[in-house]
């Protein structure tokens, strides 16, 4: 069963975006799919608290605030979303039920930095041995300089980029809906399905 589980530890870079879109994409092909929420904010269940009963279902993860278990049986993929500043055996615990790892980050110095650090510290991490990791650039405006910053500096990291998500009103409105790319008519926000075509098709394989 895969096991996505979004991190970063610098907050506000957009985990919950990711993780609510990410869920929907696997809803979308009508897997049984289950969204698990370990930030002490909770924003992923106060998500699943707005989606209308006619979305396609997307299940809540009841998880212990100082445990992670194991998700319950029928769930046939599992997206975990994850506060900033996740360490110590909490961060072990996730490693350990993770099959693949997704960073976000958006193009500031601050993030850049944070996201290193935390590269860095995933690497001496012995529960992160069987883990494939990609990154996506969150809230991407390809017309700046912190653009230009961002693709340079995930280029030197020889992790695989799964894709740039531009910076548009769509999540934000859909979010206030409990909805996300995947739950409205594509014509709507194509250029948006778009880019999470290879996100989509990396978590798929």
């Amino acid at each position: 069963m895969p096991v996505i589980v979004i991190a970063n530890p610098k907050g506000g870079v957009g985990k919950s975006t990711l993780a609510t879109n990410l869920a929907g994409c696997f809803a979308a092909q009508g897997h049984a799919v289950m969204l698990g929420d370990a930030d002490r904010q909770q924003s992923s269940k106060l998500w699943l608290g707005l989606r209308p009963v006619q979305a396609r279902p997307i299940a809540t993860w009841e998880m212990n605030a100082d445990m992670i278990v194991k998700p319950p049986r029928g769930t046939t993929h599992v997206v975990l979303d994850t506060p900033g500043g996740l360490t110590g055996w909490r961060f072990n615990d996730v490693l350990k039920m993770a099959t693949k790892l997704i960073v976000p980050l958006q193009a500031s110095v601050f993030d850049i930095f944070a996201t290193r650090a935390f590269l860095d510290e995933l690497a001496k991490t012995k529960n992160a041995d069987h883990l494939q990791v990609g990154l996506v650039g969150m809230r991407v405006d390809g017309r700046t300089i912190a653009n230009q910053h961002l693709h340079e500096f995930v280029d030197s990291l020889g992790l695989p980029v799964l894709g740039y998500l531009r910076d548009t009103q769509n999540y934000v409105h859909l979010a206030a809906r409990g909805l996300t790319l995947f739950d409205v008519a594509p014509g709507r926000v194509e250029k948006d399905l778009a880019q999470w075509e290879s996100i989509c098709k990396w978590v798929g394989k």
